[in-house]
């Protein structure tokens, strides 16, 4: 699959893979990113001036395609980084760094470092509110993590019921459309209320399960129904949260079974991950090769520095 996958000459020659970006960012022009002016720069020539060099004309300051974005200063070579891309796009359970390094050549600390820059360039950044009149959008938290013996056993504290050790993963999808995830600290009204009104329109039909943090919705939205899975009712009219519960079954599989444990400060980015790829799916007429050429606007103005990465929390084996 992997071979089919990156014969394309963008994953395998420097000079393609600059041309191919080239032209997805500067569709309009070239744009400098030091002073924003479209389409006056000029290509720098001579024998010491490396591929895809060019100089802006109103600052004078030189640049390339890679300024200003998660690929700038990087010294893995950029059609690797493409590859890279194009093989998390097309994995619907994600692919570990680690394979991901031996299949590039890359090594196991570059390759996480790596990957957690593309997952960067996948978070969504002041994302409008889901739904609106005669829109559906079901809410749900799931729990990911944890030690397997601890895999029922209950957290004491009652403002945060779960898994012991895992972390609360709430997430809301519109039926038809696209996924929103986010880490919550704590499962109540009081965390999740907020949430829910920031990122729904009000005009919305709001569906979820019989937990009492949403019993008091309906306050907010047009139409609020749950359903009781107490007492084994799943589904009523249109009432029921499948479409959310198929979801969290992906990202499930995919944490236990590519990624196997994942850190707290990197979990954000992981949910990226997944819902940009749900987001971006077949059913709504977007192919392996689409998503990548999609996910690639989100680089811009999205650098992310290893320190800085480290700092969130040590590199794990994912």
């Amino acid at each position: 699959m992997a071979k089919g996958l990156l014969s394309n000459p963008i994953f395998q020659d420097e000079t393609k893979a600059r041309e191919w970006l080239e032209a997805r960012l500067w569709k309009g022009g070239r744009v400098c990113p030091h002073c924003g002016v479209v389409g006056e720069s000029t290509l720098m020539q001579g024998k010491t001036t490396r591929p895809g060099l060019y100089q802006c004309n109103a600052c004078r300051e030189p640049f390339t395609v890679t300024v200003g974005t998660l690929y700038e200063r990087s010294k893995i070579p950029l059609h690797k980084w493409l590859a890279a891309t194009q093989l998390l796009m097309s994995s619907k359970k994600g692919m570990s760094a680690l394979q991901i390094g031996r299949m590039l050549g890359i090594s196991p600390k570059s390759s996480w470092f790596l990957m957690h820059r593309i997952r960067e360039s996948l978070r969504e950044i002041d994302a409008a509110p889901m739904g609106g009149t005669g829109k559906i959008v079901e809410a749900d938290e799931t729990f990911v993590g944890g030690k397997e013996k601890n895999k029922h056993k209950r957290l004491r504290n009652k403002k945060n019921i779960g898994g012991a050790g895992k972390e609360a993963v709430f997430s809301l999808v519109e039926r038809g459309g696209k996924v929103r995830s986010q880490r919550v600290a704590r499962v109540n009204a009081k965390t999740l209320r907020p949430i829910l009104t920031a990122q729904i329109d009000a005009a919305t039909s709001l569906m979820t399960d019989g937990a009492g943090q949403y019993r008091h919705m309906h306050k907010d939205f047009a139409r609020h129904e749950m359903v009781n899975h107490e007492i084994d009712e799943y589904v009523r009219g249109d009432a029921h949260t499948n479409t959310i519960e198929g979801y969290f079954s992906i990202l499930k599989r995919g944490i236990i079974g590519t990624y196997h444990h994942i850190s707290p400060q990197h979990l954000k980015r992981y949910l990226a991950e997944f819902d940009y790829r749900y987001n971006e799916r077949a059913s709504l007429e977007v192919d392996d090769a689409l998503r990548m050429e999609k996910s690639v606007s989100g680089i811009v103005g999205k650098r992310l520095t290893y320190r800085r990465t480290c700092r969130e929390g040590e590199p794990v084996r994912a």
